[in-house]
């Protein structure tokens, strides 16, 4: 059958409501996937030339078919880009067209992961609203394309920067809408009651497949009957329209969707990064006089939409408090390597920040610049769509390095601010007989007690072999120290909040340094395995033990006592409070790796491993997913001193050629600092790498599991929007469990994803599909290149990933977002000029 004869027969049931259509006309914005970084800006500076041509003429009446005719700029950064590129006459003719109405400026930078913390994304949302005031005009409304979701404090930065509605244009291919339902408005509320107006909406191409762009009629969510090309004779293309339309306003009224009007987003041509096309306004015009009696279409605005929507009874919307997890941000996991690089990046940006905030060593100007870099590290595209299929594409290298790059330069830049804020406050450079003299800052809200590190250069431990005392120079006290390099001294110090102090270092004089010599009590034998225990207690003479025991299966502190087995670390003892740290019915260890991989029947098969992916929804895995945990084969003792012992435990695991956890143990408070190291196989099959976290703060029933996010905590699984993504989430610095008692702290600074939900293949459910009682797992999960367009096709290298794990006594909620955060990098460090010249 042909295609005129399948619309002949086809059947469009007609809407019984006089219906209203609203068009907004904009291009999505993805920096990547459809051609190369530089390419994209290059288009967008010229899709806003065509627009203010097509609104020009239309105004001036040279067109009058384009009358009507609006064009929403989706993100400020194509805005940005045309102001630095436009002449004079052309920067008026845009404010003219802004202040008409004819153009608009979306509140929106760039459509964002959840990378960004609290201050970055204050600052990409005040540049919309700062031109617009320049102007003479004012923002009231932002979209969003793609992505689907947004951590909480996501709301108040739009607030906070006078933007009052927010248009949500989900994409649920690996992701879903929220709500459970689209074209939906609500309110969303923040921590201190302000309210977000947002419209729960469709693709944000859904406008093209319902046919109101000639020469793209898309079909991507309308999986109808129709076997189309995008660009189709005007008759066939208007007759799919009609059907198409007609069905889907028949459907909403389905659904007991309440309003006599509905908002499509629509591009010019049927692609991301599309033109502006003036033929829509034309289409629009010719429907307009066939069925605008019943279906009218108006071409409008996000602030025109919004407009008609507060026409309605706003009161009556649902109000949703809480997180709204992005589906999308676990892309950051393919790249994780750069992702730790840009988040340190950001810390190192906020330390110069902090330590020079009238910015007069690093400028204004530089700081901008990192956070540029950061910005577009963090846009949600991770490169181009066919990085999967074909990886060797010189397209996919090109994208690839680009993106890669601006982690590397925020982190460049960051150092350099870093850098030229400690020179200018003291740092000594490097010259000869430069003292042993180090600054100590805490930057933290907190009191901190810490081990720092002073870092040595190559040539200096020759000049100190008789060893030294590490001194305070404000209190003459003698700290204790520590050293596992030759280049670094390990002490311990503690600092109250926004607290500095200095250290020297003085150098001990020939028959100073204490020796050591063999225990007659210890029972550890020349074989150096210690896996028996003493029957006779250690002697008080300082250094007979150290403080810290470790045996064949375990380590003890005067705080906390872990043991592992074969299967990984099963005990997590706190000494102080008489607890277990982890929950004993668990599968897997602490830090224990898990890897998956779903295998093609033909790995080498360039369309099997791509459509392996293309099969796995939200589940990211598929069904017949191979899954492995780490199995314990060696553990070793690599230091113990006073202030800390090391272990290292290394396991065997599928996919990796190499994997060991370090345990640094603290001996004066109950801290354990985890690295993982390992090398990874390179692999072109979809993975998962994982880390169990079976934790709990020694009540694993009454318990609360938090997450930090910009903004503040939130509880997954309880501060969240109906419908949202209930296995995993984006977190800045970090989790704590905590009950009543106690709470346990875990900052995790280099891997951002966390996965809440199963590990298994199964049915994923959403925010409030999970029983009352149920509580959700925790893995930090390292890497994924499952998404089958344009994730890093393979994840082979070496990696260090860093945490901390902390605990004390329960705190105020309020208090414990700053505690996470003081577990990772509070102190700055700084080696330092002589007093008298400064």
């Amino acid at each position: 059958m042909s295609l005129e004869q399948q619309i002949k027969q086809a059947e469009a049931p007609l809407p019984t409501r006089k219906w209203t259509i609203y068009a907004i006309h904009h291009s999505h914005t993805d920096l990547g996937y459809t051609e190369r970084q530089e390419k994209i800006e290059q288009y967008h500076v010229d899709f806003i030339r065509q627009a203010l041509r097509i609104a020009r003429a239309a105004h001036e009446g040279t067109k009058p078919s384009w009358k009507g005719f609006r064009w929403t700029c989706e993100t400020f950064w194509a805005v940005e880009q045309f102001l630095k590129a436009a002449s004079a006459e052309e920067k008026q003719s845009f404010a003219d067209a802004v202040l008409r109405g004819d153009l608009e400026l979306s509140g929106t930078y760039l459509n964002m992961t959840e990378l960004p913390d609290e201050r970055l994304l204050g600052s990409i949302h005040s540049k919309a609203q700062a031109y617009a005031a320049s102007i003479g005009s004012h923002v009231d409304s932002a979209m969003t394309a793609d992505i689907n979701g947004y951590g909480w404090g996501y709301a108040d930065s739009l607030l906070n920067n006078g933007i009052r509605h927010l248009f949500s244009c989900i994409h649920t291919h690996h992701g879903m809408y929220a709500l459970g339902r689209k074209q939906a408005p609500f309110w969303w509320e923040t921590r201190d009651g302000k309210r977000l107006l947002v419209w729960n909406g469709e693709h944000y191409m859904i406008g093209n497949e319902l046919g109101l762009c000639p020469g793209a009629l898309g079909k991507y969510m309308i999986r109808d009957e129709f076997e189309h090309q995008l660009v189709e004779p005007e008759a066939i293309h208007d007759a799919i329209a009609t059907l198409r339309i007609h069905r889907y306003l028949a459907q909403l009224e389905a659904e007991q969707y309440p309003y006599a009007f509905v908002p499509v987003m629509l591009s010019g041509l049927g692609t991301d990064n599309g033109a502006p096309n003036s033929r829509i306004i034309e289409w629009i015009a010719a429907w307009n006089e066939l069925y605008g009696e019943q279906i009218s279409i108006e071409m409008t605005t996000l602030s025109g939409f919004f407009a008609r929507l507060k026409q309605e009874d706003l009161d009556a919307l649902p109000v949703h408090r809480g997180d709204w997890p992005d589906w999308w941000t676990d892309g950051v996991s393919s790249t994780p390597m750069h992702t730790q690089i840009y988040r340190d990046a950001q810390r190192t940006l906020r330390k110069a920040e902090k330590l020079d905030p009238e910015a007069r060593s690093a400028s204004r100007a530089e700081l901008n610049n990192i956070e540029q870099q950061l910005t577009l590290y963090a846009e949600h595209t991770w490169g181009y769509h066919s990085s999967i299929y074909e990886p060797w594409h010189k397209n996919v290298q090109l994208l690839e390095v680009r993106k890669q790059a601006h982690a590397a330069e925020a982190s460049r830049l960051a150092y350099r601010a870093l850098d030229k804020v400690l020179l200018a406050q003291g740092g000594a450079a490097l010259y000869p007989d430069r003292p042993y003299r180090f600054r100590v800052s805490n930057l933290s809200g907190r009191k901190v007690t810490e081990l720092v590190t002073l870092q040595l250069d190559g040539w200096e431990p020759g000049a100190l072999r008789e060893g030294v005392e590490v001194v305070r120079e404000d209190t003459g006290e003698v700290l204790p120290q520590q050293s596992a390099h030759p280049q670094t001294i390990v002490t311990e110090l503690k600092l109250g909040a926004q607290e500095t102090c200095f250290l020297f270092l003085r150098p001990l004089t020939r028959g100073h340094r204490p020796g050591t010599t063999t225990s007659n009590t210890r029972l550890i034998g020349a074989d150096r395995v210690y896996d028996m225990d003493d029957l006779v207690p250690p002697a008080s003479a300082a250094g007979e033990h150290p403080p810290i025991r470790i045996t064949h299966n375990g380590i003890e502190s005067p705080f906390l006592r872990l043991t592992w087995s074969e299967n990984g670390i099963r005990s997590w003892f706190n000494k102080e409070q008489s607890r277990e740290m982890l929950r004993s019915e668990d599968p897997y260890g602490a830090f224990t790796p898990i890897y998956e991989v779903t295998r093609p029947a033909d790995p080498t098969d360039a369309s099997q491993v791509w459509s392996t992916r293309a099969r796995m929804g939200r589940n990211r895995k598929g069904i017949h997913v191979e899954r492995s945990a780490g199995r314990v084969v060696s553990a070793r003792t690599v230091e113990n001193g006073p202030l800390y012992a090391t272990v290292e435990i290394t396991y065997q695991l599928n996919g990796l050629s190499y994997f060991a956890l370090f345990l640094r143990v603290h001996a004066g408070r109950n801290r354990v600092d985890v690295s993982a190291r390992f090398h990874k196989d390179s692999v072109w099959s979809p993975e998962n790498l994982y880390l169990s976290l079976p934790f709990t703060s020694g009540d694993a029933a009454g318990d609360t599991l938090y997450a930090d996010k910009p903004g503040g905590l939130v509880r997954p699984w309880k501060d969240q929007i109906p419908g949202t993504c209930l296995d995993y989430a984006c977190v800045q610095e970090g989790i704590a469990w905590q009950d009543e008692q106690s709470a346990l702290l875990l900052a995790s600074p280099d891997t951002p994803l966390m996965q809440w939900g199963p590990l298994e293949y199964g049915t994923r459910r959403v925010h409030t599909q999970q029983g009352e009682e149920e509580k959700p797992e925790a893995y930090a999960w390292l890497m994924t290149n499952y998404w089958e367009t344009n994730f890093k096709a393979t994840l082979g290298g070496f990696y260090e990933f860093v945490y901390h794990v902390f605990a004390q006594p329960a705190m105020p909620e309020a208090e414990l977002a700053a505690a996470i955060r003081a577990l990772h990098d509070p102190f700055v460090v700084c080696r330092m000029r002589p007093s008298d010249t400064l």
